[in-house]
């Protein structure tokens, strides 16, 4: 059953367990690309767009930003290396709030000569944390780490596993996750080489 502007959830590829009525408020679509460079880098890219159903006051926007119009359209591009070496960074503000937003995206240029990895979102404080960046296109730089990793390490031979024991460094995935821990299932049957029994470690 759908009411004026509510929906009751039920929605047949939904898997989330059934709600009460709603009604949308805010919608943000992040979508983040990975691209092989012929020149032998990565380009890992994200954008972010949020938008409402209905129209609001900004003076800065002309009085008003539309319904379904922009309220935050933002992009970053990091480049790197093998290694996750961040060779170039690039921000870009297409929508904002108010007209001074896009003015900060040059603090991006700061991660030039950094790497993702352990480390990556204290750096990311560091850097560009609170007054010294944007929120929103710092949140970008989350998903964009994940996946520069899915993208560089699906290239891996032993990415989808190593049953033949070829690898001879330990995949970085390992212990990520739940199911990557080095005494679990998924590491004994595809990672053999580097898996470790819970009752050997010390």
């Amino acid at each position: 059953m759908v009411m004026a502007g509510y929906c009751t959830g039920l929605i047949a590829s939904m898997p989330l367990s059934q709600t009460v009525r709603r009604k949308t408020m805010h919608t943000r679509v992040v979508t983040c690309n990975g691209y092989q460079r012929e020149d032998g880098l990565w380009d890992i890219e994200g954008h972010m767009v949020d938008t409402k159903p209905y129209a609001f006051r900004n003076e800065d926007r002309g009085g008003f930003i539309n319904a379904n119009e922009p309220l935050h359209g933002m992009w970053v591009r990091l480049t790197l290396d093998d290694t996750f070496k961040i060779h170039a960074a690039e921000a870009v503000t297409d929508y904002s709030p108010f007209k001074g937003c896009p003015e900060i995206a040059n603090v991006f240029q700061g991660l030039v000569g950094e790497s993702i990895g352990n480390g990556w979102n204290r750096k990311l404080k560091e850097l560009m944390g609170g007054i010294q960046g944007c929120t929103h296109l710092t949140e970008l730089l989350g998903p964009i780490a994940t996946t520069a990793f899915q993208t560089i390490m699906s290239t891996r031979p032993d990415y989808c596993g190593d049953m033949d024991g070829l690898a001879q460094d330990r995949p970085p995935y390992i212990d990520t996750c739940h199911m990557l821990r080095e005494d679990g299932e998924v590491v004994m049957k595809y990672w053999p080489r580097f898996y470790k029994p819970a009752d050997t470690k010390e």
